[in-house]
């Protein structure tokens, strides 16, 4: 059976890693007006998953309760891809929140790595959004009160 986690667990980060590699290209492709924004819905999107009863399902429906994960990531991936910009910084947003959450805790080899490049992703919002000084103190504090 434990062989069966494994291979599910690889699948998996297989799919959310190819997804990263493309959220990383759609926000090194953001506009530098839309990146203060994007951190600081960000920011929100991560308190909000934080605050609900199962992080990693954050954005699914109320029926995915027992679930290894959740629709999050895939409605998140979805926006992110959007030809709007406001939909698409969402959907960046959602899908970030709920990948780190997913994979915080990650015992298997292929998600701890795909949670250090999420990690990477945060660090390159973070520093994207070095104009704002109310950004950087929400990310400090963990709050998600920073003004978008």
């Amino acid at each position: 059976m434990q062989w069966v986690t494994r291979i599910v667990a690889a699948n998996r980060a297989l799919r959310l890693g190819r997804q990263a590699r493309q959220i990383e290209a759609v926000i090194a492709a953001l506009p530098a007006p839309l990146r203060d924004p994007l951190a600081a819905i960000t920011i929100k999107e991560l308190a909000n998953a934080a605050c609900a009863e199962f992080p990693h399902l954050y954005g699914s429906a109320p029926d995915k309760t027992y679930q290894a994960w959740g629709e999050g990531a895939e409605i998140g991936f979805e926006r992110a891809r959007s030809d709007n910009p406001q939909v698409r910084m969402r959907g960046i947003a959602l899908w970030m929140a709920v990948v780190y959450h997913e994979t915080k805790d990650a015992e298997h080899g292929a998600m701890a790595n795909l949670h250090r490049q999420v990690l990477r992703l945060l660090r390159v919002i973070k520093d994207a959004a070095g104009a704002k000084p109310g950004v950087y103190e929400a990310w400090s504090t963990g709050r998600g009160e920073a003004a978008a």
